[in-house]
C-alpha cells in the first residue's frame, strides 16, 4: 500500500486503541443507551396508538392489507436505519476526532438533534423526490406496479447503501434515493412503451440534481475558505495542531464544535429525514386509502374556501379556453397530457371540468374526512392529477401564458390540492427519526473513521472540524429552506477535505478516489438496481 493511502502510525494506533478503549470504559455509553432505549419505547408506543386509531376507520374482512403494510412500513424505516449508518454518522465525526464529546454522548445528542429536526419538517423535501416518479404510476399506487414501484426502489436503496457502508464509504443515501426513483420511472415508461424519459419530469430532475451537484463543491471550497478566516482572525495556535492525547479542545471552540455538531444534526434530519417519509406516504396510500388517502384534518371551513377558490379557478382557466365543448373523459386528457407533455386546446377544457367536479364533490361531503371510504382513493388521485396538471402547464411553451393575477389565483388553489395529498402524519415523522437514531447508535463507527482519518494525511485540527461543520450546518440548511435534497455525506466529506487541502495537510488519495468513485457510481448503480427489480417485481405482481 503506498504512503499516501496510509494514515501516520500514530493514527493507527489512536483508532486501535484510544478510541476502542474509550468506547469499552466510557459509562456515557451506557446512560446515552438508556435514554435512547426511553426515547424508543415511548415512540413506538405513540406510533403503535395513533397507527392504531388511523387503522380503525379501514374496515377489510382481508388481513393482507395490514400484513402488505406491515411488510413495507419495515422495509421503509429499514433504508432510514441504514441512512442512519452513513449521513447521521458524518455530523459526529469532527466532535468525536477533536475530542469535543465522547462517542456515546456526541451520537445519543446527534440523535435527539436529528428527532427534532425530522418532527419540524415540512415535508417539502419529502414530495420532491416523489414528484420525479411518473405521475401516472404514483395515480396506480394501489395496484401490482404501484407496489412494485416502492418495494424495488426501497430495496435497491437498501442494498446499495449497506454495500458502500460494509467498505466504510460515505456514499450518498440521496444519491441512492434518487437514483432508485428514476430507475423505476425509467423502467415503467419503457414498459409502457413511451420514451424512456418521457414520464419523468426533467424540470423537477434538473432541480434536484443541481444541488446533489453543487453542493459538494460548495462545502469543498466554502470549508477551506473558512479555515483561512480562522487562521485570520483566531490566532490560538492550539486550533491549528492535531489534538494532543484525549485532551478536548479550548472551551469556546468546544462549544462552537457542539453547536455546529447539533446544527449539522438538526438539519440532517429536517433534510435527509425526509427522503423516506414521501414513500412511506405512497405505501399508506397504497395499502390502507381510507385512512390515509386525503388529509382528514383539513376542516370544513378550509373546504368552502376552497370552494370559493376553485370557483375563481374555473373562472381563470375560461379565459384561455379555445373550445368549450364539454370533454367525455378529463381522465383521459389529463393523463395523456402528463405523459406526453404535449399541449392541445382541449386540456383546460379538461381541467376546467376536473376543477369543477372536485368542487362539487368536496362542497357534498363537507369535509375530507366525511368522504366516503370507496371514494378516498379517487377524490385524492383527482386532487393530485389536477395539481400536476397545473404545474406543468406552467412549464409547457405552447400553453397559454396566465396573467399574473391568474396565476396566483391557480397557485392558491394548488396550496390546498397539495394540503390535502401531500402530508405526512406526526407518527410517520416519529418512526423515520427512531429510525435514523437507531441506525446511528449501532452502526456510526466505519463512517466516522472514514471521515475522521482517512481523507486527510494529518489528524483533524480544531479549525478544521468547526469549518467544516459550520459549512455543512448552513449549506443542508439553506437547502432544506428551498426544499432541495442534498447529501449530508457529500457536504461534510467534502468540507474536510477542503479543510485539509487549504491547510496543505495533504489528502489520502486512495479514500478520496473510493468516494469520487462511490459519487459517480452510486446513482446509475441504484437506478440500473431499481429498475431490474421493478421488472422482476411488477411481472411477479401481474
Amino acid at each position: 500500500m503506498s504512503t499516501s493511502a496510509t494514515p501516520p502510525q500514530v493514527e493507527s494506533e489512536y483508532t486501535k486503541s484510544m478510541l476502542d478503549q474509550k468506547l469499552e470504559k466510557s459509562s456515557a455509553g451506557k446512560w446515552g443507551g438508556g435514554i435512547f432505549a426511553l426515547m424508543l419505547v415511548a415512540g413506538i408506543a405513540y406510533i403503535a396508538t395513533h397507527l392504531g386509531n388511523d387503522l380503525k376507520l379501514v374496515h377489510s374482512a382481508s388481513v393482507f392489507p395490514f400484513a402488505l403494510l406491515g411488510v413495507a412500513l419495515f422495509i421503509a424505516l429499514g433504508f432510514e436505519f441504514v441512512n442512519g449508518f452513513h449521513d447521521t454518522a458524518n455530523a459526529v465525526a469532527t466532535v468525536i476526532y477533536t475530542h469535543s464529546l465522547e462517542p456515546h454522548v456526541a451520537v445519543v445528542y446527534s440523535g435527539i438533534m436529528n428527532f427534532i429536526g425530522v418532527l419540524l419538517s415540512t415535508g417539502t423535501v419529502a414530495y420532491s423526490i416523489v414528484n420525479l416518479l411518473p405521475v401516472e404510476l404514483i395515480l396506480k399506487v394501489s395496484s401490482g406496479s404501484g407496489f412494485a414501484m416502492v418495494f424495488a426502489l426501497l430495496i435497491a436503496a437498501i442494498l446499495w447503501n449497506l454495500a458502500t457502508w460494509w467498505r466504510g464509504l460515505p456514499a450518498s443515501s440521496s444519491h441512492t434515493m434518487i437514483g432508485s426513483v428514476l430507475g423505476v420511472g425509467f423502467a415503467y415508461s419503457l414498459m409502457q412503451g413511451h420514451g424512456g424519459l418521457s414520464g419523468i419530469d426533467m424540470a423537477q430532475v434538473k432541480k434536484v440534481f443541481t444541488a446533489l451537484l453543487v453542493s459538494p463543491v460548495v462545502g469543498f471550497v466554502l470549508a477551506g475558505l473558512l479555515f483561512f478566516v480562522f487562521k485570520l482572525v483566531a490566532r490560538d495556535p492550539r486550533l491549528y495542531k492535531a489534538p494532543e492525547g484525549t485532551e478536548p479542545p479550548p472551551f469556546y471552540i468546544r462549544c462552537l464544535l457542539i453547536l455546529t455538531c447539533g446544527g449539522v444534526s438538526y438539519f440532517h434530519g429536517s433534510n435527509d429525514g425526509q427522503k423516506g417519509m414521501g414513500l412511506i406516504m405512497l405505501i399508506l396510500v397504497g395499502t390502507v386509502p381510507t385512512a390515509y388517502a386525503l388529509n382528514h384534518t383539513v376542516s370544513a371551513r378550509e373546504v368552502q374556501t376552497f370552494a370559493a377558490v376553485s370557483t375563481q379557478v374555473a373562472g381563470a382557466l375560461s379565459n384561455y379556453e379555445t373550445d368549450s365543448t364539454p370533454i367525455g373523459d378529463p381522465d383521459a386528457e389529463l393523463n395523456n397530457f402528463l405523459t406526453t407533455k404535449k399541449y392541445e386546446p382541449q386540456v383546460i377544457t379538461a381541467l376546467q371540468q376536473r376543477v369543477v367536479d372536485i368542487r362539487n364533490e368536496a362542497s357534498s361531503y363537507g369535509s375530507l374526512g366525511n368522504v366516503p371510504a370507496s371514494m378516498q382513493a379517487n377524490v385524492r388521485n383527482q386532487m393530485y392529477e389536477t395539481s400536476a396538471t397545473l404545474a406543468l402547464l406552467a412549464k409547457t411553451p405552447d400553453a397559454p401564458a396566465m396573467s399574473a393575477n391568474d396565476t396566483a389565483i391557480v397557485g392558491n388553489y394548488r396550496k390546498f390540492l397539495d394540503k390535502s395529498t401531500k402530508f405526512i402524519p406526526t407518527w410517520v415523522k416519529v418512526a423515520v427519526a427512531l429510525a435514523l437514531g437507531l441506525g446511528t447508535m449501532i452502526g456510526w463507527k466505519r463512517i466516522v473513521v472514514t471521515v475522521g482519518e482517512k481523507i486527510g494525511k494529518t489528524h483533524l485540527t480544531y479549525a478544521q472540524g468547526a469549518s467544516a461543520e459550520i459549512t455543512a450546518m448552513i449549506t443542508i440548511g439553506l437547502a432544506d429552506g428551498f426544499g432541495l435534497p442534498v447529501s449530508t455525506t457529500h457536504v461534510l466529506s467534502s468540507g474536510v477535505a477542503g479543510t485539509m487541502a487549504a491547510n496543505k495537510s495533504g489528502l489520502q488519495m486512495s479514500t478520496i478516489r473510493n468516494i469520487a468513485m462511490a459519487w459517480v457510481f452510486t446513482l446509475p448503480a441504484a437506478a440500473l438496481l431499481s429498475a431490474g427489480l421493478f421488472y422482476v417485481f411488477n411481472m411477479i405482481a401481474k
